[in-house]
């Protein structure tokens, strides 16, 4: 009878897979990194982001569209933005900005991003950056100051019908922009338009009544995002197909639009069941696209398109330790995590989002259903659901034998969300966080990014100021230290 985690495992799933492996320990490993090696040089809780999956994801894409532009024959040429609010961090821009791609911002700070990476050499003039969002004060002056420096390339998207103005008056001379399609959201939701954008039918009669005749303003792109993102549904080459017409109807009465932006929302690997034609995808987009222009009789647009979560997302993961198991009631086992989802995950229990989780060791003992609890003492910290459908299966817990679980595909959204370096829910300490890479010779290397959160650093955020007023040591006064005392505020 097969009774072990790892026959579970084969017996559900095609295992193992291209990034999900076993050593020769049968203990877990993650595109050829050795999780248990880390958690003996690192300890766990650990948070890691392993940057060559940036890149790979990026030359995919970008693979994909080009072979479907050759297909189709298809005139327009593509361009890859990465959109930065998945993931500010140095570490992601610089291992994204390898690969020739532009940048899609959503608030003022990100110019200063912009222009902190134009200093260093990773972006130049040619780099589009495409500046969504609502645009109020600081974002206005911060996207004026770029294009005023000479970035002509920086292309603001009009979220209302405010926005020129705004802009007009912090920008010198010319400048593009793009219009964002307010977008119908699914049936499900609990609004039908999207907050973002202006809705179709107005846009037309907005580019002949604000944009035709400025002489300041030269419309370049379409803007067009779902919610829900890229999928192969009903609802989404419906509203692609809404988008076109627009596109058509706009073009003809504005010969310098040559540009659809498609938006982003590539899904990521969420389940070791996870299946996405992408390939498919883009091919049927670039073939609609072309279809719907040939018929009438317009040049088929540039392509741009803003992945986020599909750039970084799969690179991160969370590594914990299984500190005890509660036995609740007949039916119900919480292993106690050594961390918090809340806090380290926020997007678990704020939009009950799945990741891949899997033990890192254990697969060759016995399995049994239990449900994941965090540290904090708020009954939404826990994670119930897998893809083993709405229960979690992980070898049976041994307090003698401690049991590491991991979460991966982590690496968008959940830093910023929960508030890196701030605060957190009842203090439970943020996590170490660690890079890994390779070298030129394929060698895995780590290096430490943070440490994991001190007392000090938390009441340090909280006001608290500590009164130092101890005796100085024969030590301490040797070296000349001075005795200081310090008020409590």
């Amino acid at each position: 009878m097969k009774t072990k985690y790892i026959d579970l495992i084969e017996q559900t799933f095609d295992f193992p897979q291209k990034e999900f492996t076993l050593d020769e320990k049968k203990q877990l490993q993650f595109h050829g990194i050795d999780l248990s090696k880390l958690i003996a040089e690192y300890g766990a809780p650990l948070k890691f982001t392993y940057l060559p999956k940036i890149s790979e994801n990026i030359n995919n894409a970008k693979t994909w569209f080009a072979n479907a532009m050759q297909k189709h024959n298809y005139a327009g040429n593509y361009n890859y933005c990465y959109c930065t609010k998945s993931s500010h961090f140095k570490h992601v821009l610089n291992e994204a900005l390898k690969n020739n791609i532009h940048i899609e911002t959503s608030s003022a700070f990100d110019i200063d991003i912009v222009e902190n990476l134009k200093a260093q050499g990773k972006i130049t003039d040619e780099t589009f950056v495409i500046s969504n969002g609502f645009k109020r004060d600081q974002y206005i002056k911060n996207i004026g100051r770029l294009i005023n420096n000479g970035h002509k390339n920086c292309i603001p998207i009009i979220d209302n019908y405010e926005e020129i103005s705004l802009l007009s008056e912090e920008i010198n001379g010319n400048y593009n922009i793009g219009i964002r399609i307010a977008s119908e959201e699914e049936p499900k939701f609990e609004f039908y338009t999207s907050r973002l954008g202006i809705g179709y039918k107005n846009i037309v009669p907005f580019y002949n009544r604000e944009i035709k005749d400025n002489p300041k303003v030269t419309l370049k792109m379409l803007h067009f995002f779902i919610n829900t993102g890229i999928r192969d549904t009903a609802y989404y080459w419906n509203e692609l197909l809404k988008c076109m017409k627009v596109y058509i109807n706009l073009k003809k009465v504005c010969p310098s639009l040559n540009s659809l932006n498609i938006g982003g929302g590539f899904p990521i690997k969420n389940s070791l069941a996870f299946d996405y034609d992408y390939e498919y995808m883009i091919d049927e987009i670039i073939q609609q696209i072309k279809q719907t222009c040939d018929e009438a009789d317009v040049p088929v647009p540039n392509i741009f398109t803003e992945f986020g979560s599909f750039t970084v997302g799969e690179s991160g993961g969370a590594i914990y330790e299984v500190l005890y198991q509660k036995q609740q009631n007949d039916r119900e086992k919480w292993n106690m995590i050594n961390s918090s989802f809340i806090t380290t995950m926020p997007d678990t229990w704020a939009i009950n989002k799945r990741f891949v989780m899997l033990p890192i060791n254990g697969w060759q003992k016995e399995y049994e259903r239990v449900l994941l609890g965090g540290l904090t003492c708020d009954s939404d910290d826990y994670y119930n659901s897998e893809q083993h459908m709405n229960a979690i299966y992980l070898p049976k817990y041994n307090k003698e034998k401690p049991l590491y679980i991991g979460f991966f595909n982590t690496g968008a959204y959940q830093e910023t969300i929960g508030g890196f370096g701030g605060l957190q829910h009842c203090l439970i300490p943020q996590p170490k966080h660690i890079l890994i890479d390779r070298d030129e010779n394929g060698k895995i290397v780590t290096g430490l990014f943070s440490q994991q959160q001190t007392s000090e650093n938390l009441l340090s955020l909280l006001g608290y100021d500590y009164q130092i007023n101890n005796e100085l040591s024969d030590t301490q006064q040797e070296k000349g230290i001075q005795k200081t005392t310090i008020e409590v505020i």
